[in-house]
């Protein structure tokens, strides 16, 4: 404490000089052409202003949002861990006077746990890269100056606007097994048969597509309705990155005799990296927030082959009361969130982005 009242008491000393040189000498400062220029107090305080000094000016505006991040996010992440730690079952206290690993000892021992994590790498991966190729041939598409341009764009990344829970409860009707759009659209070409012949599991006698409960399409068919609902996003994000490539690149291959495939596999795909990287980033976090959406569609019980780690989580600290090996679990998802966002943060902090 007293080093922080020395430092401030020599700041306003500082300033004070600042202060009296202002009135007193009136500061010139030569141009480059020669003449001079008088400065106002004023600029001669901002320049003469350590940043020590203009951090504390600042606090008021600093300080609250960290404080209140710092205690309801990393403070409440920094709890969930400690109490992983513990056999909290959500009544009465956790006891925080002795602390072992034995939720995570429960956990690789658990198959649920590890189908639900298999499940989610699977709906990271696939739906990032199958959104990335999705928007990415759209986006070039548009790129071509089709007519209705700004119209075809709006519709196609209206879908995104759209909470999980509306997304989610469209798709329930369109899955639906008797009546769904789906299912009723096979039937009127007469397909329904030879799908069912192709998907039903072993040992099933249904006779209709059960979309969310088979275990050969329960997991694609949430991805599928992903990709619907976010690869406008990728659209734009590659679209933006191809309007900003010089149309002299696309001049020079022309001139060279480049294909229109060459030239968007050895010239312009590899100029949008960045738009790439920065999509796939966004991407995941959609994928790994997909809990609003598969709790809309199935609840908290969505079955072994739609089982991701989130509804997991929720499964067992809210319906079973486990609240200790449901902050493991929670541990373990923001694990694998930061090894999705912090290769890029860390790039882009190698770059002077952040």
């Amino acid at each position: 404490m007293r080093e922080i009242l020395s430092r401030l008491l020599a700041t306003g000393g500082r300033l004070r000089s600042a202060v009296s040189r202002d009135e007193s000498d009136g500061d010139q400062l030569a141009t480059d052409g020669g003449a001079t220029v008088k400065t106002t107090r004023g600029d001669s305080l901002r320049n003469s202003l350590p940043v020590e000094w203009e951090l504390v000016e600042s606090a008021p505006f600093w300080l609250p949002p960290v404080l209140f991040a710092g205690f309801f996010v990393y403070g409440a992440i920094a709890w969930n861990f400690l109490l992983s730690l513990t056999d909290y079952n959500g009544l009465g206290g956790a006891q925080y006077e002795t602390f072992d690993l034995s939720m995570y000892s429960r956990m690789l021992n658990d198959g649920a746990f590890w189908q639900a994590a298999q499940n989610t790498v699977v709906l990271l991966v696939v739906f990032t890269v199958l959104c990335l190729a999705l928007g990415l041939f759209v986006a070039i598409l548009i790129d071509q100056q089709i007519r209705f341009e700004n119209t075809f764009r709006t519709i196609y990344l209206l879908p995104m606007s759209l909470s999980f829970v509306v997304t989610a409860t469209m798709w329930a009707w369109v899955y639906n097994a008797r009546n769904g759009v789906l299912n009723q659209l096979l039937r009127v070409f007469n397909l329904e048969g030879a799908i069912v012949g192709l998907l039903r599991p072993a040992g099933v006698n249904a006779e209709v597509i059960q979309w969310l409960s088979w275990n050969t399409t329960a997991l694609a068919a949430v991805i599928f309705a992903l990709i619907w609902q976010f690869s406008g996003y990728a659209m734009v994000v590659f679209l933006a990155g191809l309007r900003a490539i010089p149309t002299e690149h696309y001049e020079a291959a022309r001139v060279d005799g480049a294909s229109t495939v060459r030239l968007y596999a050895r010239v312009i795909i590899p100029q949008l990296r960045a738009s790439a990287v920065s999509a796939s980033v966004v991407l995941m976090v959609f994928a790994l927030k997909a809990f609003d959406f598969i709790y809309a569609l199935r609840g908290s019980q969505p079955g072994a082959n739609m089982d991701i780690l989130a509804t997991m989580m929720y499964r067992v600290a809210f319906d079973s009361l486990q609240w200790a090996y449901g902050s493991a679990v929670a541990i373990v998802l923001f694990a694998l969130a930061l090894l999705v966002i912090g290769p890029y943060l860390y790039s882009e902090y190698r770059r002077g982005e952040l």
